[in-house]
């Protein structure tokens, strides 16, 4: 990776603020434009469908959301929360219908945004789409921002500091059948609040994992999504001691080197959720005996993200990449799989190698 690699390890850290976080100029265009489509979905949308239907809330999410969006790259995933749909098969049955209602005033409204503003929506190939996908390119510089608007329902109702889901809540998920994530949106300020609250300079290895990836990576298909690396970034920084100062060289290493080892990985949290309840804690204990890898979403337990994914392809990278001052390669023991076993469990997070379970 042009820039990484030519990186000395001590000025790593330096090489991220300049290179990869997003300057303000770039944060305000995307506040602006997030703030446009916001009024737009909570004022306009259903209002003359003659449907009971509401927007209760638009939840900014995806890296913009989390605080690791990378400096250039502006994807905001908007979570539009719907009234009148009150269970996850219910959400299933309206999704086509609200994402239709979405885009007719998506298209109403281009004319609203001026001259400097140019909205373009990516026509779907599925029946029942799960997301709609539209462009807001300005006229005025050489930027566009790509949006993926999700339906949900609100399915936990308020959140404050220290809210853990009622098992409830999770059992009527599971019970849903869904079809691997497809419900996450309805958790995405769950997901969101996990990131949000790490240390700065976590969410800056985040960014760097992501510059790697993306620049390794671009162009090839089923690939894990970025969320994976997020979670593995998260996990390798509990399991080195979750020192807030820790060495950027050193983290990226280890990311990588899991990456690498992915065949071994059962990683999951019990922040939002745990194995107290008898019927959730079943239903846990089976997805951790699924095939590797295994990162659990810690916001939706139906969501084994990455599963299916080419992570051969991702390992394949991290293998063989070149030697280089910023991320040095030895044949130590890797200290953070080294304790896969051993380590007291941090934050609610458990990880376990290739033996059986339960």
């Amino acid at each position: 990776v042009m820039g990484l690699y030519q990186t000395a390890a001590e000025e790593l850290d330096t090489f991220i603020s300049n290179d990869l976080q997003p300057n303000r100029v770039f944060k305000n265009q995307i506040s602006t434009a997030i703030h446009i489509i916001f009024l737009f979905l909570t004022q306009n949308c259903f209002r003359n469908s003659g449907s009971a239907m509401r927007v209760l809330k638009v939840v900014k999410a995806g890296s913009s959301g989390k605080g690791t969006a990378l400096k250039d790259v502006s994807d905001v995933d908007l979570v539009v929360f719907v009234s009148s749909i009150t269970n996850f098969q219910a959400l299933k049955a309206e999704r086509k219908k609200i994402i239709a209602e979405i885009q007719t005033r998506l298209e109403e409204c281009r004319e609203s945004l001026g001259k400097d503003l140019e909205l373009s929506i990516k026509k779907t190939k599925w029946e029942n789409p799960r997301v709609l996908t539209f462009t807001l390119k300005s006229n005025t510089m050489d930027e566009h921002i790509d949006f993926d608007v999700l339906p949900a329902f609100d399915a936990l109702g308020q959140l404050y500091r220290g809210y853990k889901p009622d098992p409830q809540v999770y059992i009527r998920l599971m019970e849903s059948d869904p079809e691997g994530s497809e419900f996450s949106p309805c958790f995405t300020e769950l997901q969101r609040n996990f990131v949000m609250a790490l240390p700065t300079k976590l969410k800056s290895l985040i960014r760097l994992v992501k510059r790697w990836y993306k620049q390794k990576l671009r162009g090839k298909e089923s690939l894990p999504p970025q969320y994976a690396l997020e979670l593995l970034s998260v996990y390798a920084w509990e399991r080195g001691g979750r020192d807030p100062a820790f060495n950027m060289a050193e983290g990226f290493r280890t990311v990588l080197e899991l990456i690498r080892q992915h065949a071994k990985l059962c990683v999951f949290w019990t922040i939002n959720y745990g194995f107290a309840n008898e019927t959730l804690g079943s239903y846990l204990k089976s997805q951790l005996r699924k095939s590797r890898p295994i990162i659990l979403d810690p916001a939706d337990p139906t969501g084994i993200v990455g599963q299916g994914s080419r992570w051969d392809l991702v390992a394949g990278e991290a293998e063989a990449r070149p030697l280089h001052p910023s991320c040095p390669s030895d044949n130590r023991q890797h200290p953070v799989l080294s304790v896969m076993e051993s380590a007291p469990w941090h934050r609610g997070s458990r990880a376990y190698n290739n033996d059986p379970l339960f």
